[in-house]
């Protein structure tokens, strides 16, 4: 009997073990198959902000290369940042025209001097096609910007924005053509969107129209940046005739300190829109900032230049600027941003002595920016502003005013996929509730569970002895 029960155990303690490892064997095999599988089959991406994901826009420019580009990863033996690795996977199983070559420094000392002449800090990348290569520094694909209105920095990341930027850049033939209007004293380009508009693979050229008889016809839109002076009667037929042509027309223009631009405020005037004298000055509290009434808050209008901002619960700040009366009725005007209704323009300009309305000074409400549709599909943006993409100004704004400027010059040039990509924000979200609320809350936590539970319990328990307690 004892024996006979020995090969029973005998015959389960095989049939176990075998099945123990047909087990490990299947898990094996699935191990080795999901191995190879890309990682967008077997990654997912769970967090807030879609960290660890590729947007559509990404997959249009990298599902249309037809060139093989290389992206050398400059990264020391086990220093690899994990959402960069895991970024460049995704990019990698995405194309196979896309390959990722690591490129140890301590190996190559040498390699990236070929490509660049700046610092190359770890987990820099340096994409290349053909004859043409950029360089993306680690400082570029984690950003950090100080956040003015809260005394705090914010970081994001911006690894597929500078990635996706490269590629299309090296693999692209045409580029868009920014051309910038000189000779009237125009500001220099503020430097963070300089910075944004060469990441956005769109060439500048600095042009002249004292000596050109029309805009040059590769032109994709023609920009005016802070003039100081006016324009010329001919320059403003020129102007005139491209947008008319269907010519693209991006212009930032304030008050001036002396005199007026009033040749080159005739081309609003032309479609019934009126630039008022003087400065524009806020009454209501909640249209400025700063304590100061003439750094302005301004409402936005729906548009699809405004719509990414208000979607995000952005507030531009238009500092300094010329109000605008629209006077069109035909609607080939929209107005971006428009000041409160009590708001008034002081016609003492820079010479303002008083904040208080005062006579002379023009009732508004204003436009601040407007949006023109001309003949032939061209168009005007204008901002009434000379200092709104000034880093200062954008850095109050947590990046608002530089997204407004790009969004303007993306809606103006065509939008390209390549330039829609925009850094997702590693900073926490919080949720913020109200003292009644958490009070509530509270309630519910401490005493409403607690009590549930105890109730279950002793239900559970009473229903138990009632049972044992009835007659069989």
């Amino acid at each position: 009997m004892k024996q006979k029960h020995n090969q029973i155990a005998l015959r389960g303690g095989s049939y176990s073990l075998a099945m123990t490892g047909i087990v490990l064997a299947i898990l094996v095999v699935v191990n080795i198959f999901a191995s190879v599988l890309p990682a967008s089959m077997t990654q997912y991406d769970i967090s807030s902000t879609k960290l660890y994901s590729i947007t559509s826009n990404t997959k249009v420019v990298v599902n249309a290369i037809e060139k093989d580009v290389t992206v050398y990863w400059i990264v020391q033996a086990e220093q690899e940042d994990d959402v960069l690795e895991n970024l460049l996977a995704k990019y990698e199983s995405l194309s196979e025209h896309i390959k990722v070559v690591k490129k140890n420094p301590d190996v190559y000392p040498t390699f990236a001097d070929q490509y660049t002449s700046e610092e190359v800090p770890n987990n820099s990348l340096i994409v290349e096609c053909d004859e043409r290569s950029r360089f993306i520094s680690f400082g570029d694909i984690y950003l950090t910007e100080e956040n003015m209105s809260t005394y705090s920095y914010n970081t994001s990341f911006d690894g597929e924005g500078a990635l996706t930027s490269a590629i299309d850049y090296v693999v692209s033939e045409e580029l868009p053509q920014l051309y910038i209007l000189e000779g009237h004293g125009e500001a220099e380009l503020s430097p963070v969107f300089s910075e944004q508009i060469e990441k956005e693979n769109i060439e500048t050229t600095t042009f002249s129209l004292l000596n050109e008889a029309s805009v040059p016809e590769n032109a994709d839109c023609v920009l005016i940046y802070g003039p100081t002076s006016d324009i010329s009667p001919e320059e403003k037929d020129i102007l005139s005739e491209y947008v008319t042509g269907g010519g693209k027309l991006m212009v930032l223009a304030g008050p001036l300190k002396e005199g007026a631009l009033e040749k080159l405020y005739s081309l609003l005037a032309d479609y019934n829109v009126e630039a008022a004298e003087g400065i524009v000055v806020e009454s209501d509290r909640e249209h400025y900032a700063f304590q100061a009434p003439y750094v302005l808050l301004p409402k936005i209008g729906e548009s699809k230049i405004t719509e990414p901002l208000i979607q995000e619960n952005y507030y531009a700040i238009m500092p300094i600027a010329q109000g605008l009366k629209v006077r069109d009725t035909s609607g080939a005007v929209t107005e971006l941003l428009t000041t409160s209704e009590t708001a008034y323009s002081k016609t003492a300009g820079y010479d303002i002595a008083s904040y208080e309305k005062e006579d002379g000074d023009i009732d508004g409400p204003f436009a601040l920016a407007v949006s023109v549709d001309c003949e032939n599909e061209g168009q005007i943006v204008w901002f009434a502003s000379s200092n709104l993409l000034d880093d200062v100004y954008n850095s109050y704004s947590s990046g608002a005013n530089l997204n407004l400027g790009m969004n303007t010059l993306s809606t103006l040039m065509g939008e390209r996929e390549a330039v829609a990509i925009r850094s997702k924000s590693l900073n926490y979200s919080y949720l913020t509730i109200s003292e009644s609320t958490a009070s509530l809350l509270k309630v519910i936590m401490i005493g409403g569970f607690p009590l549930t539970f105890l109730g279950a319990g002793i239900y559970t328990i009473v229903s138990r002895r009632r049972r044992q307690n009835e007659p069989v």
